[in-house]
């Protein structure tokens, strides 16, 4: 099993639930998030208009909103959620998302007390 934790856009949102679902990967969690990249998204727009606001911006780097994605799914099918996940999200601009990619060792339904892969259908 793999927990995946994709890092995303809030505009891309309602298409991710959206293509994660027709993908058939209906379960996930989502939260709000804040955080940054290494881009200078700020800075590069500062200098556009007015090469002085770009000591301004710096001096204190803004943290943006995101939304957190967590998926668990088998082995079997953590290709198909990347590739859902990416195609939906790629924009090829900086601030695109990140997704991480993490070892389960187990799972437990608990109403069942079931374990391991038969929870995640």
């Amino acid at each position: 099993m793999k927990l995946i934790l994709a890092i995303l856009r809030i505009a891309k949102m309602q298409d991710t639930k959206n293509a994660l679902q027709e993908a058939g990967l209906p379960s996930f969690t989502v939260m709000p998030v804040l955080g940054r990249g290494k881009g200078h998204g700020d800075l590069e727009k500062a200098d556009k208009y007015d090469p002085a606001l770009r000591d301004l911006i710096s001096e204190m780097p803004r943290l943006k909103s995101k939304r957190m994605i967590s998926l668990v799914v088998t082995d079997e099918k953590k290709d198909l959620a990347l590739e859902t996940i990416i195609k939906t999200n790629q924009t090829g601009s900086s601030g695109d998302g990140k997704i991480f990619v993490i070892d389960t060792v187990d799972s437990v339904h608990i109403r069942t007390g079931e374990t391991g892969d038969k929870t995640l259908d």
